[in-house]
């Protein structure tokens, strides 16, 4: 039995169809990302998931629990952490701590086992009350209380987003430490470059599954031509290179711009067009496909 199913969930609010018909699995034990923009529906699923609102259509279970029907050992057993801080902010750390705790009737001494390598980063400051905390040390806390009844599964809803680049990072392999202890995660990002830290990953848009497979075969399933072009004037590249014959697609990535090309695309002759356009320094090179080309690939189809 995986951890989690889902199958056929839809939710909708009004006219809007936030799921649409979603359906993937989750096994023990397993990190699984779920990517993409706002707007993709991942809150909803997580809402869903951690019974706080009823589907319109299909079903899912969590550790074999209907999300409907057993929402009581749902909450029993599953660790919670939304996108927004949500917290008591006028409550010092260790207190937030306490009082989690002791909604699910345990201490934190019982659990300092498991939330002790994201807690000591933290525990200096446990006096400090949780609004004056940076937003790094909010979400260690959030983890922390999340994980204060040892649960099973973890659902995380965008855990790093404006989270700077070292606490994201510290963020994830504090991610990779509780998966090893055998918690499933489950994890929502608009990051592309996190993709790759987890087991599985499923790109999402507009409250569909785009694509569900591992970070490695998603990047080597990419079969298109891709390179990568710079110049002197981005702004005027990006609109010329979207004229040039044999270029499927360009789109700003990082300092340069990607190309999706088909075998009518010629570099010397993209340099030419270029360079009568008006931009200097032209250059052309293969590119390496990444996750996010892949998405962005995905969503033109």
């Amino acid at each position: 039995m995986a951890a989690i199913e889902v199958h056929n969930l839809c939710k909708r609010y009004g006219k809007v169809t936030a799921l649409d018909h979603l359906s993937f699995t989750v096994e023990k034990g397993e990190l699984f990302g779920l990517i993409g923009p706002d707007g993709a529906g991942k809150t909803t699923l997580f809402r869903l998931l951690a019974t706080l609102l009823n589907p319109d259509e299909g079903s899912a279970t969590v550790e074999g629990f209907d999300i409907v029907g057993d929402y009581r050992e749902i909450r029993e057993i599953v660790g919670y952490m939304p996108g927004r801080f949500s917290l008591y902010q006028d409550l010092s750390v260790e207190e937030n701590l306490d009082f989690f705790a002791a909604l699910f009737g345990t201490r934190v001494a019982d659990a300092y086992e498991l939330i002790e390598p994201v807690y000591k980063q933290i525990e200096p400051f446990k006096t400090r009350r949780a609004g004056k905390l940076s937003g790094g040390m909010k979400q260690k806390l959030a983890l922390s209380c999340a994980l204060i009844h040892r649960p099973k599964v973890l659902f995380l809803d965008e855990p790093t987003t404006g989270v700077d680049a070292v606490s994201r990072s510290e963020f994830w392999d504090m991610l990779s430490d509780l998966k090893q202890r055998g918690i499933t995660i489950l994890v929502s990002t608009p990051y592309m470059d996190e993709a790759s830290r987890c087991d599985r990953v499923a790109l999402c848009n507009e409250g569909r599954i785009l694509t569900i497979d591992t970070p490695c075969h998603i990047v080597e399933n990419f079969d298109k031509r891709l390179y990568a072009v710079s110049g002197d004037n981005m702004f005027t590249l990006l609109n010329v290179s979207r004229a040039v014959s044999g270029v499927v697609e360009c789109y700003p990535f990082g300092s340069a711009h990607h190309i999706v090309a088909d075998a009518a695309f010629n570099e010397n002759e993209f340099i030419a067009q270029a360079t009568l356009a008006g931009v200097r320094n032209v250059d052309v090179y293969p590119a390496e496909p990444t996750i996010e080309d892949v998405f962005i690939n995905l969503m033109k189809q």
